[in-house]
């Protein structure tokens, strides 16, 4: 297991899906954890599920400068310190195409998913030098580097995200602080159900759906777990990764390997489908060239 043991960490976006996950791997791992979230009833069921010695939850809207700087302060007030952020909360942002763009809601998007990223940065370096040393975990997206899989707002501001932590590594090597990016692919969270304007409970409920049924979507054979985006975090936060900074790492179960014939048998090539060779004749030609070798 990761070792976390000595470690101050903050979790933004802490009370539900990937942050919750975080949480209980951090924990798990030896860290005390600051959890940041607006979920007042979840997060404060965090401090009571593990004990405040463990868990201190911070009310924390990210987009709130104040809030945010605070935030990191509590660290330091609650535990003595802060060696790892992880810049985690975040929602499927506004979901209009470039024709019909929505400024308003460009502007929300932005400041939560890539202004608060740059914000948080900036607000936990002092605590960090403190330290002598630190790291820097931001949650950026598949939709980072494949179009498709999200709404073009939230995707150019992952890939915004994924930029800066590169940017941001070169600029704070100097501090032996580090970061890093992960790119998550399809996790079963309410994240989806939230972005058409479901009730966080309805949402819950979808992930569960999505879940049960996305795992024909990607190579391996499943839906992504948050637990599978923290275990990676924890990771990133440790002194094992103490060689690396600067880095954009894909959890995604295979989903950018390549479209879904290079791994699915069961599916027809495009180039083959426009042809009109079926996968059945395919098979047949393969086996008769390779007769011939």
């Amino acid at each position: 297991m990761t070792d976390l043991k000595g470690k101050v960490a903050i979790i933004t976006g802490a009370a539900s899906g990937i942050g919750l996950a975080g949480v209980e791997t951090f924990v798990a791992a030896g860290a005390q954890v600051i959890a940041g979230d607006v979920q007042d009833e979840k997060g404060k069921a965090l401090e009571t599920r593990f004990g405040s010695d463990k868990v201190r939850f911070t009310h924390c809207d990210v987009t709130d400068m104040g809030q945010l700087e605070a935030l990191m302060q509590s660290a330091v007030d609650a535990f003595g310190g802060l060696d790892i952020l992880w810049n985690n909360a975040g929602h499927g942002g506004t979901p209009t195409s470039v024709e019909e763009l929505d400024l308003n809601g460009f502007d929300s998007t932005m400041n939560l998913l890539l202004k608060q990223v740059f914000a948080g940065t900036k607000f936990a370096i002092p605590h960090m030098k403190a330290r002598g040393k630190g790291s820097v975990i931001n949650t950026s997206s598949i939709s980072a580097v494949c179009a498709g899989y999200a709404p073009i707002t939230y995707s150019v501001a992952k890939k915004g995200v994924a930029h800066f932590s590169k940017l941001a590594a070169a600029e704070l090597a100097k501090y032996q602080i580090r970061v890093n990016a992960i790119l998550p692919g399809f996790i079963a969270t309410s994240i989806f159900g939230a972005s058409l304007g479901l009730s966080r409970e309805v949402a819950d409920q979808m992930a569960e759906m999505v879940s049960q049924a996305g795992g024909s979507m990607q190579p391996i054979g499943r839906v992504g777990r948050g637990s599978d985006i923290a275990e990676m975090a924890a990771f990133l936060a440790s002194d094992a990764a103490s060689f690396i900074t600067g880095g954009e790492f894909l959890v995604d179960g295979g989903m950018t390997v390549g479209p879904p014939h290079s791994w699915n048998e069961q599916v027809a090539s495009p180039l083959l489908d426009a042809m009109g060779i079926s996968p059945e004749q395919a098979e047949q030609m393969r086996l008769a060239m390779a007769a011939q070798s």
